[in-house]
C-alpha cells in the first residue's frame, strides 16, 4: 500500500473517530435537554413542520452538499496529498462546529434564522453588513447550483453540447423545481423527493470509495511530489485551498441551511445527528472525490489542469463503468438541486423575517419569490453569455461563503460568551477564516486587490486579530448586561 494510500485512510479515520470524540466536546457546551422544540412549539405546517430524524439527516445532508464537495476537492488536491489532512481536521473543528452551533442556537431563538441571530448576539450594526453578505451569497449558490447540475445534464447524460440553446430548456425545468421548493410547505415537496435523491447521492459516493479501495493501493501517487505539491496555476495552499475547498471543510452557506432545519427538528438531542454528523459525511464525500481525482491524476489519465466539472464524469466511469458512472453522474447533478432549492427557500425566510411579511399569505410567498429570482436569472445569463462569466461567479461565490462563515462563528462565540461556555471552540476557527478570507481578497488578482502575498498575511493577521479581541470585548458587554438585569 503506497504512502498517499496510507494518509487517505488515516484521513478518514481522523474524520469519523474525530468527528464522533469531538462532536460530545460541541454538544456539552449547548447541553440539550427536554424543552419544546420550534418544530414542536410554533408548528404551522408551513415551514415550522415536526419531521422524523432519519429525514431531517438526509434533508440537512443534501441541504449542504451541493457540487461544493465535489467540485472543491477535485479542484484541492491539485494542492497535493495534504488535502487528505486539511479536510477532515477542517471538518471537524470548523465545518461541523459551524453548521452544529448555528442549528443549535437557531433552536433555542425560536427558529430564527441568521440575521436575527446576528442582530442579537453581535449588534444591528453587523447585521445590517451581514444581511447584504448573505443575499449576495444566496444569490450566487442558487446561481451556481443551477448552472452546474444544467451542464451536466446536458453534457453527461443528454450528450449535448452545454452552451447550445438547450442548456436554457433544462436551467427553465430546474428554476420551475426552485419556484415550486420555495412555496410550498416544507413537508409537501423537499420532505417527499429528497429521499429518492438520497439514494443516488449514496450511491454515488459509495461507488467511488469502492473504486478507490479497489484500484487506489497501487495507483494513488503524486509523481515528483511530497505532501505539498505546486498549485498548476501558481495558487498558494493558504488562503487558496480554503476558499477552493469550502463544502467539505466549512461553508457559511450551511449557516442558512442549518437554520432552516432547526424549524423541524423534534427533540433537542437530535442535534449532533442532524447538523454535526451531516457535515461529518459532506466530509467523507469530499475525501472521495479528492481520492478519485489524484488516481486519474497519478495514472495519466487527466492531466493536473484538468476542468474540474469534466473530472466528475471522468471519475464515475473509471469506478464504475457506464451505466454505475451514469447513477454517479445523477447522483452528482442531485447534489447542487437539492441545496439550491432550499438556498432559495431560506432567502425568502430571512427577508420575509427582516421585513415581518406574513408567510401564510401565498400572493406575499410569490412576491418575495420574484423579487429572488429575477435578478438570479440576470446573474445566470451574465455567467452563460460571458466566456470567463463561471470563472468569475465561482471565485466571488467562495470569497462570499467563507466571509459568511466568519460572521456565523463570531455570532457562535459570542452566544459561547454569554452563557459562559467554552467559546475558544468557534472563536479560534472563526479568527483563522477571518486571517484566510481577507488574505484571500487582498492578494487576488482580478476579483480582489493584486497586493504581495507578504503583504496580505499581515494585514489578513491583523484584521484576523482585531476581530477576536472585537468579538470578546463585546460579547463580555453583552454577558454583564445581561447579568446586571437577572440580578436586578
Amino acid at each position: 500500500m503506497g504512502g498517499i494510500m496510507k494518509l487517505f485512510l488515516i484521513g478518514l479515520a481522523i474524520l469519523l473517530v474525530g468527528g464522533f470524540l469531538y462532536s460530545k466536546v460541541c454538544e456539552r457546551q449547548i447541553q440539550p435537554d427536554d424543552r419544546p422544540t420550534p418544530a414542536i412549539k410554533k408548528s404551522d405546517g408551513l415551514d415550522y413542520v415536526g419531521m422524523s430524524k432519519s429525514k431531517n439527516w438526509l434533508i440537512e445532508l443534501l441541504n449542504i452538499a451541493g457540487t461544493g464537495p465535489i467540485l472543491g476537492p477535485i479542484q484541492g488536491i491539485l494542492f497535493g496529498p495534504i488535502a487528505f489532512i486539511a479536510i477532515p481536521l477542517g471538518n471537524i473543528f470548523a465545518g461541523s462546529v459551524h453548521d452544529y452551533f448555528n442549528g443549535m442556537i437557531s433552536m433555542r431563538n425560536g427558529g430564527a434564522q441568521m440575521p436575527r441571530l446576528v442582530n442579537k448576539y453581535l449588534g444591528r450594526g453587523t447585521k445590517m453588513v451581514y444581511n447584504i453578505i448573505i443575499a449576495i451569497l444566496l444569490l450566487l449558490t442558487g446561481v451556481v447550483f443551477i448552472y452546474t447540475p444544467g451542464d451536466l445534464i446536458a453534457n453527461d447524460v443528454l450528450g449535448m453540447d452545454p452552451n447550445g440553446s438547450v442548456i436554457w430548456i433544462i436551467y427553465t425545468v430546474i428554476f420551475i423545481y426552485y419556484i415550486l421548493s420555495t412555496l410550498l410547505p416544507i413537508d409537501k415537496l423537499i420532505g417527499k423527493i429528497y429521499p429518492v435523491f438520497g439514494i443516488f447521492l449514496i450511491v454515488s459516493a459509495i461507488g467511488v470509495f469502492i473504486g478507490i479501495l479497489r484500484t487506489g493501493a497501487g495507483h494513488m501517487s503524486y509523481e515528483g511530489y511530497g505532501l505539498l505539491a505546486e498549485h498548476p496555476l501558481g495558487q498558494k495552499f493558504i488562503p487558496s485551498f480554503f476558499i477552493t475547498v469550502a463544502c467539505g471543510i466549512l461553508s457559511g452557506f450551511h449557516g442558512s441551511q442549518s437554520t432552516l432545519i432547526s424549524r423541524t427538528v423534534k427533540h433537542e438531542k437530535e442535534g449532533i445527528s442532524t447538523f454535526y454528523s451531516a457535515m461529518v459525511a459532506e466530509g467523507f464525500i469530499a475525501m472521495c472525490w479528492a481520492g478519485g481525482a489524484i488516481i486519474l491524476f497519478s495514472t495519466g489519465k487527466a492531466a493536473l489542469d484538468t476542468n474540474a466539472t469534466l473530472m466528475v464524469g471522468n471519475i464515475s466511469r473509471e469506478f464504475m463503468g457506464n451505466i454505475g458512472g451514469l447513477l454517479a453522474i445523477i447522483g452528482v447533478i442531485v447534489l447542487p438541486i437539492t441545496s439550491g432549492d432550499t438556498c432559495f427557500r431560506s432567502l425568502r425566510l430571512i427577508i420575509a423575517e427582516e421585513l415581518n411579511i406574513d408567510q401564510h399569505s401565498k400572493v406575499k410567498r410569490v412576491i418575495i419569490a420574484l423579487a429572488i429570482f429575477v435578478p438570479a436569472i440576470i446573474i445566470l445569463y451574465f455567467a452563460k453569455s460571458n466566456p470567463n462569466g463561471f470563472n468569475i461567479l465561482w471565485r466571488y461565490f467562495g470569497f462570499a461563503n467563507q466571509l459568511v462563515a466568519v460572521f456565523a462563528l463570531a455570532m457562535a462565540s459570542s452566544y459561547l460568551v454569554v452563557n459562559d461556555k467554552k467559546y475558544l471552540i468557534t472563536l479560534i476557527p472563526g479568527a483563522y477564516y477571518c486571517f484566510i478570507v481577507f488574505s484571500f481578497i487582498i492578494s487576488a488578482k482580478g476579483i480582489g486587490f493584486g497586493r504581495s502575498m507578504t503583504t496580505s498575511y499581515i494585514l489578513g493577521a491583523i484584521i484576523a486579530i482585531i476581530y477576536l479581541f472585537a468579538i470578546l470585548n463585546y460579547a463580555k458587554k453583552q454577558s454583564r448586561k445581561i447579568k446586571s438585569i437577572v440580578l436586578e
